[in-house]
Protein backbone atom coordinates (compact mmCIF):
# COMPACT_ATOMS: atom_id res chain seq x y z
CA UNK A 1 0.00 0.00 0.00
CA UNK A 2 1.24 3.46 -0.89
CA UNK A 3 1.34 6.28 1.64
CA UNK A 4 0.03 9.74 0.85
CA UNK A 5 3.66 10.91 0.65
CA UNK A 6 4.46 8.27 -1.98
CA UNK A 7 1.35 9.12 -4.02
CA UNK A 8 2.41 12.77 -3.92
CA UNK A 9 5.94 11.82 -5.00
CA UNK A 10 4.51 9.86 -7.95
CA UNK A 11 2.39 12.82 -8.95
CA UNK A 12 5.44 15.08 -8.96
CA UNK A 13 7.82 12.79 -10.90
CA UNK A 14 5.14 11.84 -13.44
CA UNK A 15 5.70 15.34 -14.81
CA UNK A 16 9.40 14.96 -15.61
CA UNK A 17 9.92 18.56 -16.67
CA UNK A 18 8.36 19.97 -13.49
CA UNK A 19 10.19 17.47 -11.24
CA UNK A 20 13.59 18.27 -12.76
CA UNK A 21 13.06 22.00 -12.30
CA UNK A 22 11.95 21.52 -8.68
CA UNK A 23 14.89 19.43 -7.46
CA UNK A 24 16.87 22.42 -6.20
CA UNK A 25 14.13 23.18 -3.67
CA UNK A 26 13.50 19.59 -2.54
CA UNK A 27 14.54 18.62 1.03
CA UNK A 28 17.43 16.16 1.20
CA UNK A 29 15.43 13.50 3.04
CA UNK A 30 12.90 13.33 0.18
CA UNK A 31 15.41 12.21 -2.44
CA UNK A 32 15.08 8.47 -1.57
CA UNK A 33 11.29 8.74 -1.78
CA UNK A 34 11.43 10.49 -5.16
CA UNK A 35 13.97 7.96 -6.44
CA UNK A 36 11.73 4.96 -5.72
CA UNK A 37 8.70 6.73 -7.20
CA UNK A 38 10.69 7.63 -10.34
CA UNK A 39 12.00 4.06 -10.65
CA UNK A 40 8.49 2.63 -10.34
CA UNK A 41 7.23 4.94 -13.10
CA UNK A 42 10.41 4.49 -15.19
CA UNK A 43 11.10 8.21 -15.33
CA UNK A 44 14.69 7.95 -16.59
CA UNK A 45 15.36 11.68 -16.85
CA UNK A 46 14.20 12.30 -13.27
CA UNK A 47 16.29 9.36 -11.99
CA UNK A 48 19.34 10.79 -13.76
CA UNK A 49 18.87 14.22 -12.18
CA UNK A 50 18.19 12.80 -8.73
CA UNK A 51 21.44 10.83 -8.82
CA UNK A 52 23.39 13.69 -10.40
CA UNK A 53 22.37 15.91 -7.47
CA UNK A 54 22.30 13.26 -4.72
CA UNK A 55 22.74 15.14 -1.41
CA UNK A 56 23.31 12.18 0.92
CA UNK A 57 26.47 10.26 1.87
CA UNK A 58 25.13 6.84 0.80
CA UNK A 59 23.26 5.50 -2.19
CA UNK A 60 22.18 1.88 -1.64
CA UNK A 61 19.95 0.82 -4.53
CA UNK A 62 18.77 -2.35 -2.79
CA UNK A 63 17.50 -0.38 0.22
CA UNK A 64 16.09 2.43 -1.91
CA UNK A 65 14.01 0.01 -4.00
CA UNK A 66 13.26 -2.46 -1.20
CA UNK A 67 10.47 -2.35 1.35
CA UNK A 68 10.07 1.20 2.66
CA UNK A 69 7.66 2.92 5.03
CA UNK A 70 5.93 4.80 2.21
CA UNK A 71 5.67 1.87 -0.21
CA UNK A 72 6.07 -1.69 1.09
CA UNK A 73 6.53 -3.43 -2.27
CA UNK A 74 10.11 -4.49 -3.02
CA UNK A 75 10.93 -3.51 -6.62
CA UNK A 76 14.65 -4.37 -6.52
CA UNK A 77 13.95 -7.28 -8.91
CA UNK A 78 13.23 -4.77 -11.67
CA UNK A 79 16.56 -4.61 -13.50
CA UNK A 80 15.01 -2.00 -15.79
CA UNK A 81 17.38 -0.87 -18.54
CA UNK A 82 15.97 2.67 -18.72
CA UNK A 83 16.19 3.18 -14.95
CA UNK A 84 19.59 1.60 -14.38
CA UNK A 85 21.27 3.31 -17.34
CA UNK A 86 19.92 6.65 -16.12
CA UNK A 87 21.19 5.87 -12.64
CA UNK A 88 24.74 4.98 -13.76
CA UNK A 89 25.04 7.92 -16.17
CA UNK A 90 23.77 10.12 -13.32
CA UNK A 91 26.68 8.90 -11.18
CA UNK A 92 29.18 9.96 -13.83
CA UNK A 93 27.49 13.35 -14.15
CA UNK A 94 27.42 13.75 -10.34
CA UNK A 95 31.21 13.92 -10.49
CA UNK A 96 31.29 16.30 -13.45
CA UNK A 97 28.55 18.63 -12.21
CA UNK A 98 30.38 21.40 -10.41
CA UNK A 99 27.37 23.73 -10.49
CA UNK A 100 25.15 21.49 -8.33
CA UNK A 101 23.49 23.43 -5.48
CA UNK A 102 24.33 20.54 -3.11
CA UNK A 103 27.69 19.83 -1.55
CA UNK A 104 29.39 16.63 -2.69
CA UNK A 105 28.71 14.30 0.23
CA UNK A 106 28.33 11.00 -1.60
CA UNK A 107 30.91 8.44 -0.47
CA UNK A 108 29.45 4.96 -1.08
CA UNK A 109 27.22 3.65 -3.85
CA UNK A 110 25.98 0.07 -3.41
CA UNK A 111 24.70 -1.50 -6.64
CA UNK A 112 24.68 -5.09 -5.36
CA UNK A 113 21.01 -5.10 -4.36
CA UNK A 114 19.60 -5.52 -7.88
CA UNK A 115 18.03 -8.97 -8.39
CA UNK A 116 18.07 -10.45 -11.90
CA UNK A 117 14.86 -12.45 -12.36
CA UNK A 118 13.07 -14.07 -15.29
CA UNK A 119 9.87 -12.01 -15.33
CA UNK A 120 10.44 -8.27 -15.56
CA UNK A 121 7.52 -6.10 -14.54
CA UNK A 122 8.93 -2.87 -15.93
CA UNK A 123 7.09 -1.36 -18.90
CA UNK A 124 10.15 -1.22 -21.16
CA UNK A 125 10.59 -5.03 -20.78
CA UNK A 126 14.30 -4.56 -21.39
CA UNK A 127 16.78 -5.45 -18.67
CA UNK A 128 20.26 -4.29 -17.81
CA UNK A 129 21.72 -7.53 -16.46
CA UNK A 130 24.81 -8.07 -14.36
CA UNK A 131 27.12 -8.40 -17.39
CA UNK A 132 25.72 -5.24 -19.01
CA UNK A 133 25.95 -3.31 -15.73
CA UNK A 134 29.61 -4.35 -15.47
CA UNK A 135 30.29 -3.16 -19.02
CA UNK A 136 28.41 0.14 -18.67
CA UNK A 137 30.04 1.10 -15.36
CA UNK A 138 33.51 0.30 -16.75
CA UNK A 139 32.78 2.37 -19.84
CA UNK A 140 31.52 5.31 -17.77
CA UNK A 141 34.64 5.23 -15.57
CA UNK A 142 36.82 5.46 -18.66
CA UNK A 143 34.70 8.28 -20.13
CA UNK A 144 34.95 10.11 -16.82
CA UNK A 145 38.75 10.00 -16.89
CA UNK A 146 38.79 11.32 -20.45
CA UNK A 147 36.44 14.13 -19.47
CA UNK A 148 38.55 14.97 -16.42
CA UNK A 149 41.55 15.52 -18.67
CA UNK A 150 39.52 18.04 -20.64
CA UNK A 151 38.33 19.77 -17.44
CA UNK A 152 41.69 19.73 -15.65
CA UNK A 153 41.26 23.27 -14.33
CA UNK A 154 38.24 22.32 -12.18
CA UNK A 155 39.83 21.05 -8.95
CA UNK A 156 36.45 20.20 -7.37
CA UNK A 157 36.30 17.07 -9.55
CA UNK A 158 39.69 15.73 -8.44
CA UNK A 159 38.72 15.81 -4.75
CA UNK A 160 35.82 13.40 -5.21
CA UNK A 161 36.22 9.71 -4.25
CA UNK A 162 33.17 7.42 -4.34
CA UNK A 163 33.33 3.68 -3.69
CA UNK A 164 31.05 1.79 -6.10
CA UNK A 165 30.15 -1.62 -4.66
CA UNK A 166 29.20 -3.94 -7.52
CA UNK A 167 28.97 -7.61 -8.50
CA UNK A 168 31.18 -7.89 -11.59
CA UNK A 169 30.52 -10.34 -14.43
CA UNK A 170 33.40 -10.66 -16.90
CA UNK A 171 33.70 -12.62 -20.15
CA UNK A 172 36.05 -12.33 -23.12
CA UNK A 173 33.76 -9.72 -24.69
CA UNK A 174 34.00 -7.12 -21.90
CA UNK A 175 37.36 -8.18 -20.42
CA UNK A 176 39.54 -5.39 -21.86
CA UNK A 177 37.11 -2.67 -20.81
CA UNK A 178 36.83 -3.94 -17.23
CA UNK A 179 40.61 -4.38 -16.91
CA UNK A 180 41.08 -0.81 -18.11
CA UNK A 181 38.62 0.48 -15.49
CA UNK A 182 40.24 -1.52 -12.67
CA UNK A 183 43.77 -0.44 -13.63
CA UNK A 184 42.77 3.24 -13.58
CA UNK A 185 40.77 2.94 -10.35
CA UNK A 186 43.22 4.97 -8.28
CA UNK A 187 42.84 7.93 -10.67
CA UNK A 188 39.07 7.74 -11.14
CA UNK A 189 36.62 9.39 -8.70
CA UNK A 190 34.26 6.42 -9.22
CA UNK A 191 36.21 3.58 -7.61
CA UNK A 192 34.94 0.10 -8.52
CA UNK A 193 34.90 -2.15 -5.44
CA UNK A 194 34.13 -5.72 -6.44
CA UNK A 195 31.97 -7.58 -3.90
CA UNK A 196 31.22 -10.64 -6.05
CA UNK A 197 33.07 -11.74 -9.17
CA UNK A 198 31.77 -14.08 -11.89
CA UNK A 199 33.93 -15.15 -14.83
CA UNK A 200 33.03 -17.15 -17.92
CA UNK A 201 34.59 -17.76 -21.36
CA UNK A 202 38.04 -16.55 -20.31
CA UNK A 203 41.56 -17.90 -20.77
CA UNK A 204 43.22 -18.85 -17.46
CA UNK A 205 45.91 -16.19 -17.86
CA UNK A 206 43.25 -13.50 -18.14
CA UNK A 207 41.24 -14.96 -15.27
CA UNK A 208 44.19 -14.89 -12.85
CA UNK A 209 45.14 -11.37 -13.90
CA UNK A 210 41.70 -9.82 -13.49
CA UNK A 211 41.09 -11.55 -10.15
CA UNK A 212 44.24 -9.83 -8.85
CA UNK A 213 42.90 -6.50 -10.07
CA UNK A 214 39.56 -6.89 -8.25
CA UNK A 215 41.26 -6.64 -4.84
CA UNK A 216 40.64 -10.26 -3.75
CA UNK A 217 41.26 -9.36 -0.10
CA UNK A 218 37.75 -7.86 0.01
CA UNK A 219 36.02 -10.27 -2.37
CA UNK A 220 32.97 -12.02 -0.87
CA UNK A 221 31.88 -14.30 -3.72
CA UNK A 222 33.84 -15.95 -6.54
CA UNK A 223 32.18 -17.82 -9.41
CA UNK A 224 34.34 -19.44 -12.09
CA UNK A 225 31.95 -21.17 -14.47
CA UNK A 226 31.30 -23.02 -17.72
CA UNK A 227 33.92 -22.17 -20.39
CA UNK A 228 36.91 -21.75 -18.11
CA UNK A 229 39.24 -24.76 -18.08
CA UNK A 230 40.23 -24.46 -14.45
CA UNK A 231 41.59 -27.77 -13.20
CA UNK A 232 42.94 -28.86 -9.85
CA UNK A 233 46.56 -27.88 -10.50
CA UNK A 234 45.46 -24.42 -11.70
CA UNK A 235 43.35 -23.99 -8.58
CA UNK A 236 46.38 -24.79 -6.42
CA UNK A 237 48.38 -22.07 -8.23
CA UNK A 238 45.51 -19.60 -7.78
CA UNK A 239 45.16 -20.28 -4.04
CA UNK A 240 48.93 -20.23 -3.48
CA UNK A 241 49.29 -16.80 -5.07
CA UNK A 242 46.04 -15.04 -4.22
CA UNK A 243 44.38 -14.94 -0.80
CA UNK A 244 40.65 -14.55 -0.19
CA UNK A 245 40.26 -13.84 3.54
CA UNK A 246 36.65 -12.59 3.31
CA UNK A 247 35.33 -15.08 0.74
CA UNK A 248 31.97 -16.56 1.75
CA UNK A 249 31.00 -18.31 -1.49
CA UNK A 250 33.03 -20.29 -4.05
CA UNK A 251 31.77 -21.85 -7.30
CA UNK A 252 34.11 -23.90 -9.48
CA UNK A 253 33.54 -25.00 -13.09
CA UNK A 254 32.69 -28.53 -14.24
CA UNK A 255 35.62 -30.97 -14.12
CA UNK A 256 37.69 -28.74 -11.83
CA UNK A 257 38.39 -32.02 -10.01
CA UNK A 258 38.51 -35.38 -11.77
CA UNK A 259 39.60 -38.57 -10.02
CA UNK A 260 40.00 -40.31 -13.38
CA UNK A 261 43.11 -38.22 -13.92
CA UNK A 262 44.35 -38.71 -10.36
CA UNK A 263 47.85 -40.03 -9.78
CA UNK A 264 49.66 -40.56 -6.48
CA UNK A 265 51.42 -37.21 -6.84
CA UNK A 266 48.04 -35.43 -7.06
CA UNK A 267 47.09 -36.25 -3.45
CA UNK A 268 49.26 -33.44 -1.99
CA UNK A 269 47.63 -30.98 -4.43
CA UNK A 270 44.17 -31.90 -3.16
CA UNK A 271 45.36 -31.56 0.44
CA UNK A 272 46.89 -28.16 -0.33
CA UNK A 273 43.63 -26.93 -1.83
CA UNK A 274 41.76 -28.15 1.27
CA UNK A 275 44.22 -26.34 3.55
CA UNK A 276 43.98 -23.13 1.53
CA UNK A 277 40.18 -23.27 1.70
CA UNK A 278 40.41 -23.76 5.46
CA UNK A 279 42.13 -20.35 5.64
CA UNK A 280 38.98 -18.83 4.14
CA UNK A 281 37.39 -18.70 7.56
CA UNK A 282 34.17 -17.12 6.31
CA UNK A 283 33.55 -19.65 3.51
CA UNK A 284 30.05 -21.11 3.94
CA UNK A 285 28.99 -21.83 0.34
CA UNK A 286 30.74 -24.30 -1.96
CA UNK A 287 29.60 -25.44 -5.42
CA UNK A 288 31.51 -28.29 -7.06
CA UNK A 289 28.93 -29.51 -9.60
CA UNK A 290 30.13 -31.96 -12.27
CA UNK A 291 33.54 -32.54 -10.68
CA UNK A 292 34.34 -36.24 -10.27
CA UNK A 293 35.20 -36.56 -6.59
CA UNK A 294 34.71 -40.29 -5.92
CA UNK A 295 36.31 -41.11 -2.56
CA UNK A 296 37.92 -37.65 -2.21
CA UNK A 297 35.26 -35.48 -0.59
CA UNK A 298 36.73 -35.95 2.91
CA UNK A 299 40.18 -34.76 1.85
CA UNK A 300 38.69 -31.63 0.36
CA UNK A 301 36.16 -30.68 3.04
CA UNK A 302 37.57 -31.99 6.33
CA UNK A 303 40.18 -29.19 6.67
CA UNK A 304 37.41 -26.54 6.63
CA UNK A 305 37.00 -24.93 10.03
CA UNK A 306 33.73 -23.17 9.25
CA UNK A 307 30.61 -25.31 8.65
CA UNK A 308 29.15 -25.02 5.15
CA UNK A 309 25.59 -23.74 4.75
CA UNK A 310 25.43 -24.42 1.00
CA UNK A 311 26.91 -27.51 -0.65
CA UNK A 312 26.45 -28.41 -4.32
CA UNK A 313 27.97 -31.78 -5.16
CA UNK A 314 25.58 -32.60 -7.99
CA UNK A 315 26.91 -35.16 -10.48
CA UNK A 316 30.16 -35.62 -8.55
CA UNK A 317 30.02 -39.46 -8.59
CA UNK A 318 30.13 -39.70 -4.80
CA UNK A 319 30.49 -43.18 -3.30
CA UNK A 320 29.36 -44.66 0.01
CA UNK A 321 32.43 -43.36 1.86
CA UNK A 322 31.78 -39.82 0.60
CA UNK A 323 28.15 -39.94 1.70
CA UNK A 324 29.13 -41.38 5.08
CA UNK A 325 31.59 -38.53 5.57
CA UNK A 326 28.96 -35.91 4.68
CA UNK A 327 26.42 -37.49 7.04
CA UNK A 328 28.87 -37.39 9.97
CA UNK A 329 30.73 -34.16 9.20
CA UNK A 330 30.41 -30.84 11.03
CA UNK A 331 28.68 -29.48 7.91
CA UNK A 332 25.66 -31.79 8.18
CA UNK A 333 24.09 -29.90 11.10
CA UNK A 334 24.36 -26.51 9.39
CA UNK A 335 23.38 -27.11 5.76
CA UNK A 336 20.65 -24.82 4.43
CA UNK A 337 21.06 -25.67 0.73
CA UNK A 338 21.99 -29.18 -0.43
CA UNK A 339 22.24 -30.42 -4.04
CA UNK A 340 22.86 -34.16 -4.49
CA UNK A 341 21.48 -34.40 -8.03
CA UNK A 342 22.80 -37.19 -10.23
CA UNK A 343 23.35 -39.65 -7.36
CA UNK A 344 21.32 -42.82 -6.82
CA UNK A 345 20.76 -41.88 -3.18
CA UNK A 346 17.91 -44.27 -2.37
CA UNK A 347 19.54 -47.42 -3.78
CA UNK A 348 23.32 -47.01 -3.35
CA UNK A 349 23.47 -45.51 0.15
CA UNK A 350 19.96 -45.11 1.60
CA UNK A 351 20.95 -45.22 5.28
CA UNK A 352 23.75 -42.66 5.02
CA UNK A 353 21.66 -40.35 2.80
CA UNK A 354 18.75 -40.35 5.24
CA UNK A 355 21.15 -39.90 8.13
CA UNK A 356 22.49 -36.77 6.35
CA UNK A 357 18.93 -35.58 5.75
CA UNK A 358 18.11 -36.16 9.41
CA UNK A 359 21.13 -34.18 10.61
CA UNK A 360 20.36 -31.16 8.43
CA UNK A 361 16.56 -31.31 8.88
CA UNK A 362 16.57 -28.46 11.43
CA UNK A 363 18.39 -26.06 9.09
CA UNK A 364 17.63 -27.23 5.52
CA UNK A 365 15.82 -24.67 3.33
CA UNK A 366 16.52 -25.92 -0.21
CA UNK A 367 16.91 -29.57 -1.25
CA UNK A 368 17.70 -30.61 -4.84
CA UNK A 369 17.52 -34.27 -5.84
CA UNK A 370 17.28 -34.22 -9.64
CA UNK A 371 17.91 -37.42 -11.63
CA UNK A 372 18.50 -39.48 -8.48
CA UNK A 373 16.56 -42.53 -9.71
CA UNK A 374 13.97 -42.06 -6.96
CA UNK A 375 11.16 -44.50 -7.80
CA UNK A 376 7.75 -45.35 -6.38
CA UNK A 377 9.30 -47.94 -4.06
CA UNK A 378 11.36 -45.18 -2.41
CA UNK A 379 8.49 -42.73 -1.78
CA UNK A 380 7.71 -43.86 1.79
CA UNK A 381 11.39 -43.54 2.75
CA UNK A 382 11.56 -40.10 1.14
CA UNK A 383 8.45 -38.97 3.00
CA UNK A 384 9.96 -40.07 6.31
CA UNK A 385 13.10 -38.09 5.46
CA UNK A 386 11.19 -34.93 4.44
CA UNK A 387 8.69 -34.71 7.32
CA UNK A 388 11.27 -33.44 9.89
CA UNK A 389 12.46 -30.72 7.45
CA UNK A 390 10.15 -28.05 8.85
CA UNK A 391 12.18 -25.16 7.45
CA UNK A 392 12.25 -26.50 3.89
CA UNK A 393 11.30 -23.76 1.41
CA UNK A 394 12.21 -25.34 -1.94
CA UNK A 395 12.30 -28.94 -3.14
CA UNK A 396 13.41 -29.81 -6.68
CA UNK A 397 13.30 -33.41 -7.88
CA UNK A 398 13.04 -33.27 -11.66
CA UNK A 399 14.06 -36.28 -13.76
CA UNK A 400 13.04 -39.02 -11.30
CA UNK A 401 10.92 -41.97 -12.57
CA UNK A 402 7.90 -41.40 -10.33
CA UNK A 403 4.31 -42.27 -11.23
CA UNK A 404 1.30 -39.97 -10.90
CA UNK A 405 0.22 -41.94 -7.83
CA UNK A 406 3.59 -41.48 -6.12
CA UNK A 407 3.55 -37.74 -6.85
CA UNK A 408 0.11 -37.42 -5.27
CA UNK A 409 1.43 -39.09 -2.10
CA UNK A 410 4.32 -36.63 -2.00
CA UNK A 411 2.10 -33.60 -2.58
CA UNK A 412 -0.07 -34.59 0.38
CA UNK A 413 3.09 -34.41 2.49
CA UNK A 414 4.26 -31.14 0.91
CA UNK A 415 1.12 -29.40 2.13
CA UNK A 416 2.19 -30.14 5.71
CA UNK A 417 5.61 -28.47 5.39
CA UNK A 418 4.91 -24.98 6.79
CA UNK A 419 7.70 -23.04 5.03
CA UNK A 420 7.56 -24.79 1.64
CA UNK A 421 6.76 -22.37 -1.19
CA UNK A 422 8.34 -23.82 -4.35
CA UNK A 423 8.41 -27.28 -5.92
CA UNK A 424 9.90 -28.55 -9.17
CA UNK A 425 8.42 -31.99 -9.88
CA UNK A 426 9.05 -34.41 -12.75
CA UNK A 427 6.72 -35.35 -15.58
CA UNK A 428 5.07 -38.56 -14.26
CA UNK A 429 6.58 -41.74 -15.62
CA UNK A 430 3.17 -42.94 -16.85
CA UNK A 431 3.03 -39.90 -19.17
CA UNK A 432 6.02 -41.25 -21.14
CA UNK A 433 6.07 -44.26 -23.50
CA UNK A 434 6.96 -47.57 -21.81
CA UNK A 435 10.30 -47.84 -23.63
CA UNK A 436 11.73 -44.60 -22.21
CA UNK A 437 14.78 -45.10 -19.99
CA UNK A 438 16.06 -42.81 -17.23
CA UNK A 439 17.83 -40.44 -17.17
CA UNK A 440 15.88 -39.23 -20.19
CA UNK A 441 17.84 -37.76 -23.10
CA UNK A 442 17.11 -34.14 -24.01
CA UNK A 443 15.75 -35.32 -27.36
CA UNK A 444 13.07 -37.43 -25.61
CA UNK A 445 12.36 -35.09 -22.72
CA UNK A 446 9.35 -33.42 -24.33
CA UNK A 447 7.95 -36.61 -25.94
CA UNK A 448 5.26 -37.31 -23.36
CA UNK A 449 1.46 -37.25 -23.25
CA UNK A 450 0.93 -33.53 -22.65
CA UNK A 451 -2.81 -33.88 -22.11
CA UNK A 452 -2.33 -36.49 -19.41
CA UNK A 453 0.41 -34.40 -17.80
CA UNK A 454 -1.88 -31.35 -17.62
CA UNK A 455 -4.56 -33.47 -15.99
CA UNK A 456 -2.13 -34.83 -13.38
CA UNK A 457 -0.66 -31.37 -12.78
CA UNK A 458 -4.14 -30.03 -12.11
CA UNK A 459 -4.79 -32.83 -9.60
CA UNK A 460 -1.52 -32.09 -7.82
CA UNK A 461 -2.32 -28.39 -7.57
CA UNK A 462 -5.80 -29.24 -6.28
CA UNK A 463 -4.20 -31.20 -3.45
CA UNK A 464 -2.38 -28.00 -2.43
CA UNK A 465 -5.51 -25.87 -2.85
CA UNK A 466 -7.63 -28.18 -0.68
CA UNK A 467 -4.94 -27.95 2.01
CA UNK A 468 -5.09 -24.13 1.80
CA UNK A 469 -1.55 -23.99 0.42
CA UNK A 470 -2.07 -21.59 -2.48
CA UNK A 471 1.29 -20.11 -1.48
CA UNK A 472 3.14 -23.13 -2.91
CA UNK A 473 4.15 -22.79 -6.56
CA UNK A 474 4.64 -26.14 -8.33
CA UNK A 475 6.06 -26.43 -11.85
CA UNK A 476 7.98 -28.68 -14.25
CA UNK A 477 10.68 -26.67 -16.06
CA UNK A 478 11.76 -29.43 -18.45
CA UNK A 479 15.12 -27.92 -19.33
CA UNK A 480 15.99 -26.49 -15.92
CA UNK A 481 15.26 -23.23 -14.17
CA UNK A 482 15.98 -19.71 -15.32
CA UNK A 483 19.62 -18.60 -15.18
CA UNK A 484 19.97 -14.85 -15.64
CA UNK A 485 23.70 -15.06 -16.40
CA UNK A 486 23.30 -17.67 -19.15
CA UNK A 487 20.31 -15.80 -20.55
CA UNK A 488 22.41 -12.65 -20.84
CA UNK A 489 25.58 -14.19 -22.28
CA UNK A 490 24.21 -17.29 -24.00
CA UNK A 491 25.33 -16.24 -27.50
CA UNK A 492 28.91 -15.66 -26.38
CA UNK A 493 28.86 -18.94 -24.45
CA UNK A 494 27.77 -20.81 -27.58
CA UNK A 495 30.41 -19.13 -29.75
CA UNK A 496 33.13 -19.95 -27.23
CA UNK A 497 32.03 -23.59 -27.14
CA UNK A 498 32.17 -23.83 -30.94
CA UNK A 499 35.63 -22.26 -30.97
CA UNK A 500 36.84 -24.69 -28.28
CA UNK A 501 35.44 -27.63 -30.26
CA UNK A 502 37.12 -26.38 -33.44
CA UNK A 503 40.47 -25.96 -31.63
CA UNK A 504 40.19 -29.49 -30.20
CA UNK A 505 39.56 -30.95 -33.66
CA UNK A 506 42.51 -29.05 -35.13
CA UNK A 507 44.82 -30.29 -32.36
CA UNK A 508 43.57 -33.84 -32.87
CA UNK A 509 44.20 -33.67 -36.62
CA UNK A 510 47.65 -32.23 -36.01
CA UNK A 511 48.47 -35.07 -33.61
CA UNK A 512 47.32 -37.64 -36.17
CA UNK A 513 49.49 -36.07 -38.88
CA UNK A 514 52.53 -36.11 -36.59
CA UNK A 515 51.92 -39.80 -35.85
CA UNK A 516 51.81 -40.56 -39.58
Amino acid sequence: MKSLRFISAEALVSNAQLARKSLSSVAHNLFPLLFKASYLLEQGEVIHDLVENWPLANFNIGKLLGTTVDYQEDISSRACCVCLESCLVGLRDYVLNCSSPYSKRLKVVDLTGIKDVEVQLCKCKKTLGRWARTELLSKLCFELLVEMQRLQFQPCIFDIAIDILIDLFVTERNYELVVQALLMRCHCPLKIRCVAFRADSLALRKLFYIIKLTDPSSLRKLEVVHNIRLEMEHLEVLFNNIHFPLLTSLTLPARAFSVQRFAAEDEPILMTIGEKMSQMTQLTELSLAFSTLTGKIRKLLSPLKTPLKLLDVSNCALNHADMAYLANSLHSNHLEVLDLSGHNVADLYPSTFFKLLSHCSHTLKILILEECNIQDIHVNMLILGLIPCRKLQEFKFLGNPLSSRALKCLFNVFSDLPKLNYIEFPVPRDCYPNNVTYPIDDADLSKFDHQKYESVSEELNNILLHANREDIKASTPLFGGYDAAIQETGNELGSYLLKSFKDTLENFNKALQEMN
